[in-house]
C-alpha cells in the first residue's frame, strides 16, 4: 500500500485554483456524443467538473457540474486565513509555470 504524503497548503491552493478554472467544454461534448461514436470518443476528455449526467425518456439532457464558485470561495478563505496565503498561492503558481505543469 502506497503511503501518500500530506499535501502542502500551497498544493491545495494550486489544485483549487486549477479546479476552479477548468472549462466545461468536454462535459458538453460528452453529452452530445451519439451511441455510434464509441469509447475512443471519450478518451482525453477533461471531465473533472462533471458530477452527474442524465438523459430522460423524452430526450431531455441534464448535466450537473461541480461547484466552481464554491472552490473559489474556499480558496479565498484559505488565502485570508494565513497572512502569507497569497504569497503561498503565487509561489505555487510560479512553480507550476516554471515546470510547465498543466495539472
Amino acid at each position: 500500500m502506497n503511503k501518500r504524503t500530506k499535501p502542502s497548503k500551497a498544493d491545495i491552493v494550486r489544485r483549487l485554483w486549477e479546479f476552479a478554472a477548468l472549462p466545461a467544454n468536454d462535459a458538453v461534448k460528452l453529452a452530445l456524443l451519439r451511441g455510434e461514436d464509441g469509447p475512443e470518443a471519450v478518451d482525453g476528455l477533461e471531465l473533472s467538473l462533471l458530477s452527474e449526467i442524465r438523459r430522460s425518456a423524452n430526450g431531455a439532457l441534464e448535466l450537473k457540474l461541480a461547484d466552481r464558485l464554491g472552490a473559489l470561495r474556499l480558496l479565498a478563505e484559505l488565502l485570508e486565513s494565513d497572512e502569507e496565503g497569497a504569497a503561498h498561492f503565487f509561489r505555487a503558481m510560479e512553480k507550476a509555470a516554471e515546470h510547465g505543469d498543466d495539472h
